[in-house]
């Protein structure tokens, strides 16, 4: 995986640190949604049962490959994506 300098400095974070590279290729490639934002970004959710069912969503550039941002999304339910 690659990634930008923005999400490297927020892995830092506190809130940020639990969250494993595992899960974040997990919603890059098996999501249970996908939004793609008018700037070219890619957003993916993806269940992660091992963090307590919560739904993480990963922000990739328009590569489709590089992460920019990964957290858990408190307010994404599936099927829900219009409001994302």
């Amino acid at each position: 995986m690659k990634f930008t300098q923005y999400f490297l400095t927020v892995r830092e974070r506190r809130d940020r640190k639990m969250i494993e590279l595992s899960w974040i290729k997990r919603a890059i490639v098996n999501p249970v949604a996908e939004v793609i934002q008018i700037d070219g970004r890619i957003r993916r959710w993806a269940r992660i049962p091992e963090a307590g069912d919560r739904y993480l969503r990963v922000i990739l550039l328009a590569d489709a490959e590089t992460v920019h941002n990964a957290f858990f999304d408190r307010s994404f339910k599936e099927g829900m994506t219009d409001e994302h």
